[in-house]
């Protein structure tokens, strides 16, 4: 039984007389453990809902959504991951954060609906089994290596060995599959790398793409496994080695199917690969062509805004004087396209003495070093700050370190930006 905390105004459960507080027993005679089961048993042209106190019957012929929504997302609690992978983010975090930091979660309900990437590790045979029946669109799958004990090693799980057993099952049932590789230098690079994007090719098309990401080290490493960073040398190989299998998988599949996130060619001060070369942008959530997405974004503002001039247009921001802030990686990309719109504007990288000197990427740049470092600085009138460094749906850094705290101790204005080209632009004019 599950209590329900809120009814759309004007929903259909609404207008049926469904309200807060009541409880829901099943949906068309069977059980509901999850928003999945919600999702599904509602989903029918006749949706007869079982409360506690009396019965509901709700024709549903547009297939809508009813407007009930439960204390939480998932309904019950999300799954934990059980894994201690060699390269876990969250086990290098610094200490004395908010504890949902601390949290990892391996949901494959959470993968369907808010994109997360999940091991497999922690589904059980039920698991399996709904999403199957529930014929999920999609789920991410973390996969790393195929190479059962090297897999095994790790993510130091015994069950990490038999993914692609998991997975051919799924695509048996032509559920579709995003997958990610956290490379580990010496590790699951090279030879293994090239066996692990051959094997998944194998399962192309329901592994509809593979990215590939270099694994992020903090300073917050006591007691964990040793790992080698990337450098310009070693990401020049593994460029040269993917764009070969890249050409390889175009030719047979369609597709180039394996892709680098951006960080690769910062390390390797490489040009980024120009916007066709994404195809269809299907891993950008994961820093997969993101640049590439901006900088065309960007394009496409300028030429608009050019024509907007050139017609009399005259509306645009005058006077307003501005200073941008971004993760070292970024710096000389984000300097190239503010320059062209305005030359005056300062563009400051901030070095990550909070997670460590090796972190550069700006979704990880925390509001203290943004403080620390432009202290007496000369910003202008306004500060523009990207929002992937915000926690998602606040205005707050890693550090809990809010706007406003920046703002009053820089004594400026600060302006968030979505991660958009045509968005940075006009925040620019």
């Amino acid at each position: 039984m599950i209590k329900i905390a809120n009814v759309q105004q004007n929903s259909l459960a609404g207008i049926a007389g469904i309200k807060s507080g009541d409880i829901l027993v099943n949906i068309n005679g069977k059980s509901v453990v999850d928003f999945l089961d919600y999702m599904y048993l509602s989903s029918e042209e006749r949706v007869v809902l079982e409360l506690s106190d009396r019965t509901v019957e709700i024709e549903n012929e547009d297939y809508e959504n009813l407007g009930i929504e439960f204390e939480t997302v998932l309904i019950d609690e999300p799954k934990r991951c059980h894994n201690k992978c060699v390269f876990c983010f969250i086990d290098q975090n610094a200490p004395n954060m908010r504890e949902s930091i601390y949290f990892k979660d391996d949901d494959y309900r959470l993968s369907f609906l808010q994109g997360n990437y999940i091991s497999l590790t922690n589904l059980t045979e039920s698991d399996i089994t709904k999403i199957i029946e529930y014929h999920l669109p999609r789920i991410n799958v973390s996969v790393h290596t195929t190479n059962p004990e090297l897999r095994v090693e790790m993510l130091k799980n015994s069950n990490a060995g038999n993914v692609l057993e998991i997975m051919q099952k799924f695509a048996d049932n032509g559920i579709s599959m995003n997958c990610q590789i956290v490379l580990c230098r010496g590790i699951n690079d090279g030879e293994e790398l090239h066996r692990t994007i051959v094997d998944l090719a194998e399962l192309h098309p329901f592994v509809e793409s593979v990215s590939i990401v270099p694994v992020g080290l903090t300073k917050y490493r006591d007691g964990l496994p040793e790992l080698t960073p990337f450098d310009k040398q070693s990401a020049i190989d593994v460029i040269t080695n993917v764009e070969k299998l890249q050409e390889k998988l175009s030719d047979k599949l369609g597709t180039r199917f394996v892709f680098l996130e951006d960080e690769f060619y910062l390390l390797a001060e490489r040009e980024i690969p120009q916007f066709e070369a994404y195809e269809e942008f299907l891993q950008i959530e994961n820093g997969v062509g993101m640049m590439a997405m901006f900088k065309e974004e960007f394009d496409n503002a300028k030429n608009k805004t050019q024509s907007s001039v050139a017609c009399g247009d005259s509306s645009f921001a005058k006077g307003v004087s501005k200073s941008v802030v971004t993760g070292a990686a970024a710096y000389k990309f984000i300097v190239e396209l503010t320059k062209f719109v305005s030359p005056d504007a300062q563009v400051f990288a901030i070095e990550n003495k909070f997670f460590g000197e090796s972190i550069t990427v700006s979704g990880l740049v925390v509001g203290q070093d943004i403080i620390e470092q432009l202290k007496d600085k000369e910003l202008g009138d306004e500060l523009l700050i990207p929002k992937c460094m915000l926690r998602s749906g606040e205005m707050v850094f890693l550090d809990d370190i809010t706007i406003e705290d920046v703002e009053r101790e820089l004594n400026v204005v600060v302006k968030v930006i979505n991660v958009d080209g045509e968005e940075f632009y006009r925040a620019l004019l």
